[in-house]
């Protein structure tokens, strides 16, 4: 890859992990503000508000990781950084998944109009039990994390003793590590907080979906303010559902190795891995009445200061 063109995608790297720090870090400072003032967090935006503080973190560990490789690939594949990068990396990646996936769950057992007994009583007994699945979610990520770590601890040594395999052993033994234990694991770990994502979205799309097919012979025009309000909602959600299944793909595809580090690629993959954590604060933002507001008063005070 030409010098200019490495270098844009570099530059557009940056960009988005830095409007994703932004966001994540508003989304964070406006939730965290107000639990301060009122000393609680309705549910949801509990969950919010740990979902963008691990993307805040998610986005540093990122950005600092790709500079250090930047710098010095063989220091950064010899030393202890990268297996303390992916310590970190594994557990803030896994974390925002499962946060993901409960998101979902409030958001669709807040909306979604099912008559089902045991989806009312799960109505009822989801947001009490927030608490319990954020620790739920600690806990597993903290699992999940031990055993990446193991695996790149003995990628790690499989690397310094490779004068005594050959450089093509070590490269074919950590593409086999790569196969048969990282892809399974990842696809393990994802796979079930991604399998409840995908139920919760898709049992709010058809509810939404449903109930505006519903409102539509009673509705005067496409200008009916339900109507309106009902097709934003499944704007929001699909493009989610978006976001969330490319990161999914994204994790999986990376865990399998087939991008490596000295890849003329491996800027380009870099942004497609942190799009979702960079693009969705915004979705976020725009979809929450509360930070919506937050964002016009500092839009407005930052309008009052550059006209004074």
């Amino acid at each position: 890859m030409q010098l200019e063109l490495q270098t844009f995608f570099i530059l557009l790297f940056v960009l988005l992990c830095l409007l994703g720090i932004g966001a994540n870090g508003f989304i964070v400072l406006a939730l965290g503000g107000e639990w301060r003032r009122r000393g609680r967090l309705l549910p949801p935006d509990l969950v919010l508000l740990s979902l963008g503080a691990a993307r805040f973190c998610l986005q540093g560990v990122g950005l600092v990781n790709n500079f250090y490789y930047a710098k010095d690939l063989v220091q950064y594949s010899r030393g202890l950084a990268r297996q303390l990068f992916g310590l970190h990396w594994n557990f803030l990646n896994t974390a925002t998944f499962w946060l993901g996936a409960w998101l979902s769950a409030l958001f669709c057992t807040k909306i979604a109009s099912v008559r089902h007994p045991a989806f009312l009583w799960l109505k009822w007994r989801l947001p009490a039990l927030v608490p319990w699945l954020l620790l739920s979610s600690l806990a597993m990520s903290t699992v999940a994390t031990l055993l990446f770590f193991w695996g790149n601890h003995l990628m790690y040594q499989g690397f310094l003793i490779r004068g005594f395999m050959g450089n093509k052993t070590y490269k074919e033994w950590s593409h086999r590590l790569e196969i048969h234990y990282f892809l399974p694991l990842k696809l393990v770990t994802l796979s079930v907080p991604c399998s409840l994502f995908l139920a919760s979205m898709a049992l709010l799309i058809c509810s939404l979906r449903r109930h505006a097919l519903r409102m539509q012979p009673h509705s005067p025009g496409l200008q009916d303010p339900r109507a309106l309000a009902h097709t934003r909602a499944l704007r929001f959600l699909i493009s989610f559902l978006a976001l969330y299944a490319l990161s999914f793909v994204s994790l999986i595809v990376d865990a399998a190795g087939f991008i490596s580090s000295e890849s003329d690629w491996y800027w380009p993959w870099q942004i497609l891995l942190y799009l979702c954590t960079s693009v969705h604060p915004f979705i976020l933002i725009l979809g929450n009445l509360k930070l919506r507001g937050v964002c016009r008063q500092l839009l407005l005070l930052a309008r009052g200061f550059w006209v004074a």
